[in-house]
């Protein structure tokens, strides 16, 4: 009944969060356990009661202060320098400037917010597809979620209790490896991509551009570089760049106004709250599974399919993809690490970061694939193309980074590496 429930709220379009809740509160009555509803507000209130969580609304801050604060344009304008001797290096801009913003903000849509809304329009008017700019916008926010900070590695890193810090490090080979790879896939795709010749555009001063952004690249060194060298815990990392973006923007850039704070407040306030009931909901739902022992099933039959942690790993590789195509990444990690973390650590000795790595970024493509498929849908509507037509030059980018997991899953050193 929990699960035909679960199904049947999907399908009529409610809100992720209440289907978790809904389907909790099926559970509970069809069970007639009735006492778990003493338990459910101790475990909702409790899910959040942990100070690691603390980093997203700090990063979300961080993310609102950059664009209302003028850095995030003075990113995108340096790497236009930066890269103005390259063909195709519009493209290439797109790609630096998502992997910078990625090094920064820590949500993978709000990043494919900010860039479908600045380098579509500048895409096309550079002659390219439209079709191919908002895919390449969308494709390189799969970045966000694997380059530190990861609003996704700071959840996994809560539910496994395991070292966020250690999370941050361990994604950084497997975010410059999409890197590279989308970067060949540019020069692969982008000649035929392009429409029409507009010409040669105004060059723009090379030393300029980059002295805007010198004081942006702080930033990410005191987020990456403080947790690597254990200066910082990640939420204080968060908090210090977030003070560092409010006197860059405010007091050396002077593109932020006291005026705009309020509206940066509450945007932030906002989009924390539907991020942490998000959380709440999840931990509900992941909790009466547990009451059920779904883990300890899930382990029977993992037992019984394959003695090998490779197979075991592939196996858990296909099921996210699945699993990512109809329910929301955080939903998922809530509710699956739960089940799938202890069958792995125990049954197969999988260390937990490896495992943690590998199910973020499989959870990650959720964000490009329908029917859920934010990532897709936000490109979409802020960039004005259908969806069709980005799903037709997106599916490289999702191969890319299903080659990327599959590499990782392959060689374990490149999440260890560097920790």
């Amino acid at each position: 009944m929990t699960l035909a429930a679960f199904l049947l709220f999907m399908l009529l379009g409610m809100p992720i969060a209440f289907v978790l809740l809904a389907s909790t509160f099926t559970f509970i009555f069809t069970s007639g356990n009735y006492r778990l509803l003493d338990n459910l507000p101790q475990v909702i209130f409790g899910s959040l009661e942990v100070f690691d969580l603390l980093a997203i609304p700090l990063f979300i801050l961080l993310g609102e202060i950059m664009n209302e604060g003028g850095i995030t344009r003075r990113i995108i304008l340096a790497a236009r320098a930066w890269f103005a001797w390259i063909p195709h290096s519009i493209a290439y801009v797109s790609l630096t400037s998502n992997l910078m913003l990625a090094s920064i903000m820590g949500s993978a849509t709000a990043q494919i917010a900010i860039m479908s809304r600045v380098m579509t329009p500048e895409m096309e008017r550079d002659g390219y597809d439209k079709g191919f700019a908002a895919a390449l916008t969308a494709g390189s926010g799969l970045l966000g979620p694997i380059i530190p900070p990861s609003m996704v590695f700071i959840i996994y890193g809560v539910i496994a209790q395991v070292s966020i810090g250690a999370m941050f490090l361990g994604g950084i080979l497997p975010g410059l490896v999409l890197f590279l790879l989308i970067s060949g896939l540019i020069a692969l795709m982008a000649g035929r991509a392009k429409k029409r010749d507009t010409g040669d555009k105004q060059p723009i001063p090379l030393w300029g551009a980059t002295r805007g952004a010198l004081l942006t690249l702080a930033i990410p060194l005191v987020i990456v570089g403080g947790i690597a060298f254990g200066i910082v815990t990640p939420t204080e990392s968060a908090a210090a760049a977030t003070l560092m973006a409010l006197i860059i923007g405010g007091l050396v850039f002077r593109e932020l106004k006291w005026g705009q704070l309020p509206g940066v407040l509450q945007r932030t306030a906002r989009n924390t709250a539907i991020v942490l009931f998000l959380i709440a909901a999840a931990k509900a739902f992941g909790w009466v599974l547990v009451y059920n022992q779904i883990p300890q099933q899930v382990a029977g039959l993992m037992q019984g399919a394959t003695e090998s942690p490779l197979v075991f790993m592939l196996l858990v590789f296909v099921m996210l993809i699945v699993v990512g195509m109809v329910l929301d990444g955080i939903a998922a990690l809530i509710i699956l690490v739960p089940i799938l973390l202890p069958v792995a650590q125990q049954s197969y000795g999988i260390d937990p970061i490896h495992f943690g790595i590998v199910t973020c970024m499989t959870l990650s493509l959720g964000l490009l694939t329908p029917p859920v498929g934010a990532g897709l849908y936000v490109a979409s509507a802020i960039s004005n193309v259908s969806l069709p037509r980005i799903t037709r030059w997106i599916m490289p980018f999702v191969l890319a980074a299903c080659l990327v997991i599959l590499l990782t899953i392959f060689n374990p050193w490149l999440v260890s590496v560097l920790r």
